[in-house]
């Protein structure tokens, strides 16, 4: 699985840099000097050096010299591949590739179906596939998903009264 971490922009300047739609929570990591990155297309492409003006991130790619070679980048979507980009020193934060697929169960151990999204909206929602079709949502939030353990392949849930009623 790929994971976007930013989409190329406009070039600025005449020397190859463009500006960056930064689509990730590191991009100090994801842009550093010599990291390589995928394009959805299948290009790789190497950060030959980045900075920051007016607030939005310029990189310069290795073999991109001039102004016209950059426009060239223009909309390409940087990706990388979702194994380098999985796991944190956070215990409690997850890569949304990390939770799809899991099984869901309540604390009681009655299965609830599979994580089928990730929604991201002012509250995180878990999208649940339940095995008669139906689809569920679950706030994510400790409370409610008190356990997540991707390595076992389940996340346990202890919904309050009604939740999983359709």
């Amino acid at each position: 699985m790929k994971l976007v971490v930013g989409r190329v922009g406009r070039a600025h300047g005449v020397r190859g840099d463009v500006a960056i739609d930064v689509r990730t929570d590191d991009p100090d990591i994801r842009f550093a000097k010599g990291a390589r990155l995928d394009t959805e297309s299948g290009r790789s492409l190497t950060i030959a050096t980045r900075k920051y003006h007016a607030g939005r991130l310029i990189v310069r790619f290795s073999g991109i010299s001039d102004r016209t070679a950059a426009e060239e980048l223009r909309g390409l979507t940087l990706v990388v591949d979702a194994t380098e980009a999985l796991g944190s020193a956070d215990p409690d934060e997850f890569h949304d590739a990390e939770l799809l697929g899991l099984a869901v169960v309540t604390a009681a151990g009655q299965e609830v179906g599979t994580v089928a999204d990730v929604l991201h909206h002012s509250q995180d929602l878990l999208v649940i596939d339940t095995p008669t079709g139906d689809e569920v949502l679950v706030p994510f939030v400790r409370d409610i998903v008190p356990t997540v353990d991707p390595v076992r392949g389940r996340l346990v849930v202890d919904p309050p009264p009604g939740l999983l009623e359709l």
